[in-house]
């Protein structure tokens, strides 16, 4: 049985806080000095890439160090995973990480967080009462775990509360891949209650906003519209030429100068959908058996989620595909060797079933790299279909082995995607995003001052 969802009402403690939000905006500070952000799950310190780590780690650590330079200071709170774990970690100067210890260091997965919300929640609250009331400014909360304790510590606080959702579960529900677990009642429930709660909602694109207030009655005020960033210090076409920068990437990764190299990188669970890359393969080789000799298919990540309970399934399945010989599995890797797979594939495929954006796919294109992806949530965003790359729609195996045979076969198609796939990259810099998100963060202590001062207008 389903319970009902709770109704939020943001009380109006009489705290310092009040004043604080004022003089941030009546005296010209119309950004925060400091910011709380949560992230419940994961920590930013995690290699992406293999467990709960994925592009959430990338955005938060990105966007921290981004918010940084605009002299924002960022404390990012997680849950401590070891006994080994400093209780804070200076990620980038201006950008701390706090541990905070919530239920046993070790086997916990994420479906098992909630019960420790309160213990987390409990964490923040007294590492804020050990600071000068009005320490932090603003909350802003990562995945729907962060946002009930984003919640509560912004209402305590007397500070807005920001939410990015990064995947929801009604919209991950409606497109499950087969076989697949659909997310539980219970986070449907928890992300509504965040939604109701939030001064304002970051959506990586007007897709994902739309899909906010169509499964979740977010009001237009609520929700902000910020693309994501790529890191184009570390995800760019390496000098000289595209092809000799290929070919010497290939190199030093081992693989053969003048393979066909279909790269799929990410976390290895059937949301993510590799099984279609590798059954596409075995459909493109049965029709165009003279590819085998230099088609090569790494598989860079490890795995996660329900693949977690199935971690060989991917192996034994390019066995019975009779692929095994063409593909090749490699565990996760930091960004800048990531960006040296990127340099070496001929085509990043990204068959997922469902992404809030997709950002392997904008780091695979700012390196020179086209890209194969679904046509779902911000891919078309972060892909230009016949420009950039190609956008495939469903995921018949099929339609996927016609959709990757070009980059296959023609060097030339190649060339000219992954010329334009790094020039429509360049535009999404986290400069950018850091920016736009910082303006979002003063509209949200502007209304936060101007709520005050109406409340203040209706008393007797």
């Amino acid at each position: 049985m389903q319970h009902p969802v709770r109704s939020v009402r943001r009380a109006q403690p009489a705290t310092p806080a009040r004043g604080r939000l004022q003089s941030l905006v009546q005296g010209g500070r119309r950004r925060p000095r400091r910011i709380a952000m949560l992230s419940v799950h994961t920590s930013p310190l995690h290699q992406p890439g293999t467990g709960d780590a994925g592009g959430m780690n990338v955005y938060i650590v990105e966007l921290a160090k981004r918010l940084a330079e605009l002299n924002i200071e960022v404390e990012v709170f997680t849950r401590a995973i070891c006994s080994d774990d400093a209780p804070t970690v200076e990620l980038a100067p201006g950008v701390l990480v706090r541990h905070v210890t919530a239920g046993p260091y070790e086997g916990l997965v994420k479906e098992d967080l909630p019960a420790q919300l309160c213990a987390f929640t409990h964490g923040v609250l007294r590492t804020e009462a050990g600071h000068r009331p009005g320490h932090y400014d603003l909350v802003h909360s990562h995945y729907w775990l962060s946002g009930q304790v984003g919640w509560l510590a912004a209402e305590r606080w007397g500070v807005p509360l920001v939410h990015t959702m990064h995947t929801m579960a009604k919209v991950k529900n409606a497109a499950l891949a087969e076989g697949d677990t659909p997310e539980p009642p219970a986070r449907v429930i928890g992300e509504t209650q965040v939604v109701e709660a939030a001064d304002r909602l970051i959506a990586n694109t007007t897709e994902e906003a739309a899909e906010l207030a169509r499964f979740y009655a977010a009001r237009p005020d609520q929700l902000a519209v910020v693309h994501p960033g790529v890191n184009l210090d570390v995800f760019r076409p390496a000098a000289p030429g595209a092809e000799r920068a290929r070919r010497a990437a290939r190199a030093r990764l081992g693989l053969p100068a003048d393979a066909a190299v279909l790269l799929f990188a990410g976390r290895i669970q059937p949301l993510k959908a590799p099984d279609v890359l590798l059954r596409a393969v075995a459909v493109l080789l049965e029709r165009r058996p003279e590819l085998r000799e230099r088609l090569v298919v790494p598989v860079v990540g490890g795995p996660s989620g329900t693949g977690l309970a199935r971690p060989e399934s991917l192996h034994k399945l390019a066995a019975q595909l009779g692929i095994g010989d063409v593909v090749r599995f490699h565990p996760p890797v930091g960004q800048a060797l990531l960006a040296e797979w990127y340099r070496a594939a001929t085509a990043l495929v990204m068959p997922s079933y469902s992404e809030s954006f997709g950002l392997v796919a904008l780091e695979a294109q700012a390196c020179g790299t086209p890209v194969v992806a679904a046509a779902v949530g911000g891919l078309p965003v972060a892909v230009r279909d016949g420009e950039t790359g190609t956008l495939v729609a469903g995921h018949d195996p099929v339609d996927w082995s016609y959709a990757l045979e070009p980059y296959a076969t023609d060097p030339g198609l190649v060339a000219r995607r992954g010329a334009a796939a790094a020039r429509h990259a360049a535009g999404f810099g986290w400069d950018t995003a850091a920016a736009t998100t910082a303006e979002v963060y003063a509209g949200s202590l502007a209304r936060s001052v101007g709520r005050l001062a109406g409340a203040r207008q209706r008393r007797p």
